[in-house]
Order: structure tokens, then C-alpha cells, then sequence
């Protein structure tokens, strides 16, 4: 029987399995997380360009 420990560590270190995305010369992130991560972003950008047209329209009457 194996513990949880023992399933999520690779090696003798004591690091974590898996894939890291700081190893190498680059950092990598996946689209799937990018996308996730920036959901919000996008989210606010559009609020934020609505806001201005609104604003736009009633400052110039068009």
C-alpha cells in the first residue's frame, strides 16, 4: 500500500510529480490556464469599454 506522500512526490527530494512550469529557460502555461486565469480580465475589459460608450454618448450626445 502507498501513501499519499509517497504518490505525490517524484524522487528522492521531495518534489512534487508532475509538470512544472518553471524548468527550463522558459516559463510555460497551457492555453486551458491562461484562459482561465484571464477570464475576469476580459470580463472587465468589455465592462470597462461599455462604461466609456456610455459615458461617450451622454458627454457628446451621440
Amino acid at each position: 500500500m502507498t501513501s499519499v506522500v509517497s504518490m505525490t512526490t517524484d524522487g528522492e527530494d521531495g518534489e512534487r510529480a508532475g509538470r512544472n512550469p518553471f524548468d527550463g529557460d522558459r516559463i510555460e502555461v497551457s492555453e486551458a490556464e491562461m484562459q482561465a486565469v484571464n477570464r475576469h480580465q476580459v470580463w472587465l475589459g468589455r465592462v470597462k469599454r461599455r462604461l466609456d460608450e456610455v459615458a461617450t454618448r451622454l458627454t457628446y450626445g451621440r
